[in-house]
């Protein structure tokens, strides 16, 4: 484990930016129709839920990283191969986080750029933060922070200044009744974002202030929730269910909307400052993960060794893992929500969890000061 300390606002901050990360691109919950901003809060709650279960593993063990208690709880053997299962799916999901970056800026700028040409500008920045390790990763979100809210702010003032917004294309609530939401809530939301902060119990034990995590983790997650609610809410009330539905990126195609007094329109460049910013650091935390996991199983002292190899793993991996944008989605619909996430982001944190509580029970929690 590397030798690094992190804020508790450093802490609130990579939350808020990683759970964003992709999820403002795409039209997230769109299934639930002019309901998505409600079966996104849902996914929301269950997020602070696994969130929760994470911070109970790390009060059993606040000295160790998720792969070291993996092995604690299971013995070496399957805790090895259990966490080696979580640093596949980290290396997945950042090319798949990548992948979306890359078909974003295509679509938006650079119709004629080879992917993997894209794609690799990125990750190279991305290799490099996470070779300096999570204090510089940390401390680049805390810089960039403010300027995304000052995007979003902007944007949101200069959409209601256009005139574009209309509430009848969210009514009426719940028109099909609360089945579609709670549908959408346990097939998406709740892992895609929220469940995804997983990642985060790798970075735990670097916390200065280890009581306050699960204040501050909730709240970062409660704020992304609201944040994305309004987004998408935003969006359909711009577009309409059908237009944002079959956009590839609706809030692109929203902010394209906007027209001030005639002369500020084409804002493009709030979309895509927000984006790059935001999957920079999804793909820099679940890359940093993959990365301080396989030096722990490895018992490698040195983990910037790795960043260079498993980046290019994961480069290659964004290129490769689909042949076309629709391929991309539909992958992610209906084999890592239906088939990975359930597994990794509910199953096992819950079995470990069960195990660890068993294991303790005789004992009060070891202090997290």
């Amino acid at each position: 484990m590397e030798k690094a300390r992190i804020s508790l606002y450093q802490l609130f901050v990579l939350i808020l930016l990683f759970e964003l990360g992709s999820a403002i691109l795409v039209p997230l919950a769109i299934e639930a129709k002019q309901d998505s901003w409600l079966a996104i809060l849902f996914g929301m709650a269950g997020g602070l839920f696994l969130f929760w279960i994470h911070y109970r593993l790390f009060l059993y063990y606040p000295e160790l990283t998720p792969p070291e208690y993996m092995q604690k709880l299971l013995g070496k053997i399957a805790g090895t191969l259990l966490a080696s299962s979580y640093i596949i799916l980290f290396m997945y999901i950042a090319a798949r986080v990548l992948r979306d970056f890359g078909e974003m800026l295509l679509t938006f700028a650079y119709l004629e750029t080879p992917l993997f040409m894209v794609n690799a500008l990125l990750m190279l920045v991305i290799i490099y933060a996470v070779s300096k390790g999570i204090e510089v990763v940390a401390r680049t979100g805390e810089l960039f922070f403010v300027s995304i809210y000052l995007l979003a702010i902007t944007g949101f003032i200069l959409i209601v200044f256009s005139g574009l917004i209309d509430l009848n294309n969210l009514k009426p609530i719940l028109e099909e009744g609360i089945f579609p939401v709670v549908k959408v809530f346990y097939t998406q939301t709740l892992f895609f974002p929220f469940g995804e902060a997983i990642v985060f119990s790798m970075i735990f034990p670097y916390v200065t202030k280890r009581k306050s995590v699960i204040k501050v983790g909730l709240f970062a997650i409660g704020l992304s929730g609201i944040n994305l609610a309004i987004t998408m809410a935003i969006n359909i009330g711009v577009l309409g269910v059908d237009l944002a539905a079959r956009s590839q990126f609706p809030l692109l195609s929203t902010i394209q909307s906007i027209q001030v007094a005639e002369f500020l329109e084409r804002l493009d460049v709030f979309f895509m400052i927000a984006t790059v910013i935001s999957i920079y650091f999804k793909v820099s935390i679940y890359f940093y993960a993959a990365v301080a996991s396989t030096a722990v199983i490895f018992r490698i002292k040195e983990p910037s060794k790795l960043s260079y190899p498993m980046g290019m793993i994961v480069l290659f991996m964004s290129v490769t893992i689909a042949s076309s944008y629709a391929e991309h989605l539909k992958e992610g619909l209906e084999f890592v929500t239906r088939y990975l996430h359930p597994f990794f982001l509910i199953i096992f944190p819950l079995l470990l969890l069960g195990i660890a509580f068993l294991k303790n029970r005789k004992k009060s929690n070891p202090p997290t000061n």
